[in-house]
């Protein structure tokens, strides 16, 4: 599924973002309508290695918000099925305790959905 990329005022990055589903896309355009600076999954956080330092599992955040120094991860997935998202933001917040991240659960989304009357997939 290709979605569209509107002409972002304030993405801080190099390459236009390639969303990976329709929530990130309006949540893009939220922080853009508002002003606030966002980058696209500028960076990814090794969690854990094995013994001969291969990458054995990793985590990209969503967004990056430089203003706030925070990480943003937005998610719409069942609650049922989020509790692997979990277990990497705890091994985040474990590794690297200064990286600030927020998740943004499929309920934070639909009432950001209604409230700013976004169009999301469900």
């Amino acid at each position: 599924m290709i979605l569209e990329t509107p002409d972002f005022q304030a993405y801080r990055g190099q390459e236009p973002p390639r969303f990976a589903n329709k929530a990130e896309l309006e949540c893009a355009k939220v922080l853009d309508y508002y002003g606030v600076p966002w980058e696209y999954e500028p960076k990814t956080f090794v969690l854990e290695e094995d013994e001969d330092g291969r990458i054995v599992e990793a985590f990209k955040p969503d967004f990056y918000l430089p203003e706030q120094d925070l990480y943003v991860e937005v998610t719409v997935m069942k609650q049922s099925l989020v509790t692997r998202k979990n277990r990497k933001l705890r091994k985040l917040r474990e590794r690297y305790p200064d990286v600030r991240v927020k998740l943004f659960y499929k309920r934070d989304i639909e009432r950001l959905a209604e409230r700013y009357q976004l169009e999301l997939a469900q």
